[in-house]
């Protein structure tokens, strides 16, 4: 997936098309191998938000592209441009990966890329989009969706997200992990997890999660339940789960499951230790218990993965 190509036309949004850009553009690890190839294609000169903008190539070229990328559209109810919309149906009928960013994903419905697949978009217009398109799964609870050679995002930070999700799957965590210490923003937030979090984060310094979570994390080697999570809190296991829904948009024993397969993905990318060593590292307690939970929530075994984005060298500090 080494061309990546930004459709713009006017009155798309400035915001994703740019954090696209800035995610795609260089590979500050310089751990991946190729990096991507970044092409902007559009019909001529367009008007982004306030700016102006001067396309690398013409729509055309997102025929010959592995992945495209289509930013927010401005207006949902206004005419998209049939050209667009004709490069997007050659674009995914020759094979390239199709991901909506936002409002993108009422470009890639009316193109018909979206038929029968799962979708989301901004909550916010979640709901216009189930209307407009009925053939489109459209899922208003989730920060990203993937469906193998589709993908959507919800809005704004979550464009972030999937941007970031695309390089973990082609290159690894490390190199995700790098491109998201670049832009100093968290590595990993799964798609699953809520549009609309109350409190994305610790409102104050004596939050009940603000000590927990470091504490946790040093300890993910260890057989730590949602007990012992809530006993550290010191409040009940409810009320732990009321919290960790409102600041992280998910359960407290869905979140450990996650940080444990996160470490999992980084102790293969970088050492040499056994599958039976990491699964103990990551607090999976066997080898077999680690390949299951590890297939079910990436698609493929540890080893499989292991040789997949295996680093050249260890993650930048």
């Amino acid at each position: 997936m080494t061309t990546v190509a930004i459709a713009a036309t006017d009155s798309m949004l400035h915001f994703e098309l740019a954090m696209a850009c800035e995610v795609f553009v260089r590979d500050p690890s310089g751990l991946a191998d190729p990096w991507y190839d970044l092409v902007v294609c559009g019909p001529g000169p367009v008007r982004i938000g306030r700016f102006r903008m001067e396309p690398d190539d013409g729509l055309d070229r997102l025929a010959r592209a592995d992945t495209v990328i289509i930013p927010a559209v401005e207006d949902i109810d206004a005419e998209l441009p049939p050209d667009l919309l004709d490069a997007v149906r050659t674009a995914h009928e020759a094979g390239a990966r199709m991901v909506s960013l936002c409002t993108g994903a009422f470009v890639l419905a009316a193109a018909g890329v979206l038929d029968g697949l799962r979708a989301t978009t901004h909550w916010a217009h979640t709901e216009a989009l189930a209307a407009r398109y009925p053939r489109v799964r459209v899922d208003p609870d989730v920060l990203y969706v993937d469906n193998g050679t589709v993908l959507a995002s919800a809005g704004k930070a979550a464009v972030i997200d999937l941007c970031l999700h695309l390089i973990r799957r082609d290159h690894g965590s490390t190199v995700a992990n790098a491109v998201a210490r670049r832009l100093v923003v968290p590595p990993h937030r799964a798609g699953g997890q809520a549009q609309f979090v109350t409190t994305p984060v610790p409102a104050r310094d004596d939050h009940p999660l603000g000590n927990l979570v470091p504490w946790a994390m040093e300890r993910l080697d260890r057989p730590l339940t949602v007990e012992h999570l809530a006993r550290q809190a010191n409040m009940s296991s409810r009320n732990l789960a009321r919290h960790f829904k409102s600041v992280t948009g998910t359960t407290p024993l869905q979140w450990l499951s996650t940080q444990r397969i996160r470490r999992a993905q980084e102790l293969l990318e970088n050492t040499d230790d056994s599958i039976d060593t990491i699964a103990h590292l990551a607090g999976m307690g066997t080898a077999t218990t680690l390949r299951r939970h590890f297939h079910r929530t990436l698609g493929v075994p540890p080893d499989v993965y292991r040789r997949t984005f295996r680093s050249a060298s260890p993650p930048p500090a």
